[in-house]
């Protein structure tokens, strides 16, 4: 760098998803401002190290990616750099690359870096933070699953686009009577199936934190058919396990990515369906169509509000932190604070609890009595590692 100003580092890890570009610009704006250089490693941890790639920004670089999905930074999932975090015990990174990371970051006279990820990045990011690297957080996944967050930006954006399909697919449900079987990401936790399934008009919600069966399922539908209603709009969580079967796998992986690529439910819920009560049954798989696009003004705000207050903890030297929203406000956390657990749904929350007053069935025994007796009855013993907003 030709200017003796110290300098801020940020980097986007793991998947992309609407608002990380909103994160970008406000901490560039903000760093300016406080008297900042600020550079941006590309390809995410990878560019921390040979070949180290970084590119300037300022504001002109900045000025219109507020709406941009994406990451004009780039991203990885896979490569050098790999720590998962809810399937299993972490993944030591190599201390070779974390000792590269770390020459990087004292070349280039980085004062702090600012990690923007999920669970897998952030856990990458405490790694470089017990390695001595000033390293702050910001909370980044579609999923909304980081424990230290009510939530996280690019969920409202995925549960928007999950909403609008089961919209459209209403329409068609009801034209030709049939089951429309909603295939939603999510991983471990059902946040964007519950979200979107109540938001659109769902009738049966799949979670991975509810067990359910193909009898109660099928019993939904034909009771809404003895009702007069001739459709079913069923929501399945990418991450709700099989009846007798566990987590569904994609097997078409074989790409070396850091963590199991889940997917598939759809197809099996709609094909059993068929079978048992003879429906005719379709399967939509929503995909990356939820990680894609411009990012809602929810979670524009929430970015660029991350974006600002992760300057400031480096500005403060508050390392080994991670912003975090607790409406109303921004604050901070340890960065191990919010990868020690994953936040799930609670089975006794309140949107649970309203969308069994409204009808929505779980595929489970308890679709039927009263909800809320029932809710006051297991808030008592909540879910282990239930969190967010429920």
């Amino acid at each position: 760098m030709s200017s003796r100003r110290p300098t801020i580092g940020i980097l986007t890890g793991g998947g992309d998803c609407p608002g990380l570009n909103a994160v970008i610009r406000a901490a560039t704006k903000t760093a300016e401002r406080l008297g900042y250089d600020v550079i941006g490693f590309l390809r995410g941890y990878e560019g921390l190290v040979d070949p180290v790639r970084y590119m300037p920004l300022d504001s002109r670089v900045t000025a219109d990616i507020l709406l941009k999905g994406g990451t004009i930074l780039g991203s990885s999932n896979k490569g050098r750099f790999t720590a998962l975090v809810g399937e299993g015990e972490r993944v030591q990174i190599d201390p070779a690359l974390l000792d590269r990371a770390a020459t990087t970051v004292r070349q280039l006279g980085v004062a702090g870096l600012i990690c923007v990820g999920g669970d897998g990045s952030l856990a990458i990011a405490q790694q470089l933070h017990e390695h001595g690297i000033p390293v702050v957080g910001v909370p980044k996944t579609i999923d909304n699953d980081l424990g230290a967050t009510a939530f996280t930006f690019g969920f409202d954006s995925a549960v928007a686009a999950a909403t609008d399909a089961l919209d459209r697919l209403h329409t068609t449900a009801a034209s030709h009577e049939r089951v429309m079987v909603l295939e939603v990401m999510g991983r471990h936790a059902g946040w964007i199936a519950l979200h979107a399934g109540i938001a659109g008009g769902g009738d049966v919600i799949l979670l991975p934190e509810i067990p359910w069966t193909f009898e109660h399922v099928c019993r939904k539908i034909l009771e809404r058919e003895s009702e007069g209603k001739k459709f079913t709009l069923v929501v399945a969580a990418e991450g709700a396990t099989l009846p007798g079967a566990g987590l569904i796998h994609n097997h078409d992986n074989g790409q070396g990515e850091g963590q199991v690529r889940l997917g598939g439910i759809g197809e099996i819920v709609a094909t059993e369906i068929a079978a048992r009560i003879g429906r005719d049954v379709r399967t939509v798989v929503l995909g990356h169509l939820q990680r894609g696009g411009t990012p809602t003004a929810f979670d524009r705000m929430l970015a660029t509000e991350f974006g600002a207050h992760a300057v400031r903890l480096v500005h403060e030297g508050s390392f080994g932190q991670t912003v975090c929203y607790r409406p109303p406000d921004i604050a901070a956390a340890p960065i191990s604070e919010a990868i020690r657990h994953l936040s799930t749904v609670n089975p006794a929350g309140s949107a649970v609890q309203a969308a069994r007053a409204l009808g929505i069935g779980f595929g489970d025994a308890a679709d039927r009595g009263d909800p809320f007796a029932r809710a006051a009855r297991g808030a008592a013993q909540p879910a282990e590692g239930a969190g967010g907003i429920a």
